[in-house]
């Protein structure tokens, strides 16, 4: 990763939503360097996270870029409130576009950062002719829609074919990886070609978050 130290993306599907402010205010003052937030709809993903009410607070209390991950059909319906309510990076699944050009097109006009995330069932290869118009890939290391999953390390060897996907066009995209990453499967993500982590329940499972924060920069 070329000594550049990781970016740190904590997912507030792992917070304790009862204290939502208090785990607001605690990554604000951490090292964490973006939040990354998971929208589900239980119908691309068999689970529901949250709405608008919710999400438009805690884009108010957040001092750190909201790095939004969709995981519902008909992403391109919500753009413009994603926008409103201040979230810089929005992220939509290939696999729930039914025109994803159109769809990362209306997202860079909206004014946002494009990513795109795949499933673990889905090659890499299907984004080859969208990279260059996109800012991230996100490969899930998991199944999307539900926190707390098993890491699959067969993720390391799809990342490291995207990152040769992508140096041998000649593009600056970042690589995100979410779903089951600890302390002991990260630095291999790394060494792949990962620029941007999620981590969920590593952190704020742990008996002190903000140190555990840290403990993943200094990977």
């Amino acid at each position: 990763m070329d000594n550049m130290a990781a970016i740190i993306a904590p997912s507030l599907l792992s917070a304790d939503f009862l204290h939502l402010q208090r785990d607001i205010d605690m990554l604000n003052g951490s090292l964490a360097d973006w939040i990354h937030l998971d929208v589900m709809d239980g119908v691309f993903v068999p689970n529901i996270s949250m709405g608008f009410p919710v999400m438009e607070q805690l884009a108010r209390q957040t001092v750190k870029p909201l790095d939004t991950h969709l995981m519902i059909v008909e992403p391109h319906k919500f753009i413009t409130r994603f926008r409103d309510i201040g979230v810089q990076l929005l992220t939509v699944h290939y696999e729930a576009c039914t025109d994803l050009t159109g769809t990362i097109a209306q997202i860079r006009e909206a004014g946002m950062k494009v990513g795109v995330s795949i499933k673990p069932d889905t090659p890499v290869e299907v984004l080859t002719d969208v990279l260059p118009a996109v800012d991230l890939v996100l490969v899930m290391s998991v199944n999307p829609g539900f926190g707390g999953q098993k890491f699959m390390p067969e993720a390391v060897e799809r990342v490291r074919r995207l990152r040769q996907m992508i140096d041998s066009q000649g593009l600056n995209i970042l690589i995100e990886v979410d779903g089951g990453i600890n302390l002991k499967n990260a630095p291999d993500m790394l060494r792949a070609g990962v620029n941007v982590l999620v981590a969920g329940d590593t952190i704020f499972k742990a008996d002190n978050p903000a140190e555990k924060i840290k403990e993943f920069k200094t990977l």
